[in-house]
């Protein structure tokens, strides 16, 4: 396949895709985010422990 026949495929596609609203794309990206803090909140904590508990014994 050629790049311009993919190109116009591409396009094609893109034609088809349902994009979110503005109110959607808000909401996901704070979904987004706070699950990402919250995921390196919990690492962090477990990592600490961790640490704490290596540090009692060596």
């Amino acid at each position: 396949m050629n790049p311009v026949t993919f190109l116009r495929n591409v396009s094609k596609e893109m034609k088809k895709v349902s994009w979110p609203t503005g109110k959607e794309l808000f909401r996901y990206t704070i979904v987004t985010v706070l699950t990402v803090a919250f995921t390196a909140i919990f690492f962090g904590l477990v990592d600490f422990g961790i640490s704490e508990l290596l540090n009692l014994f060596f």
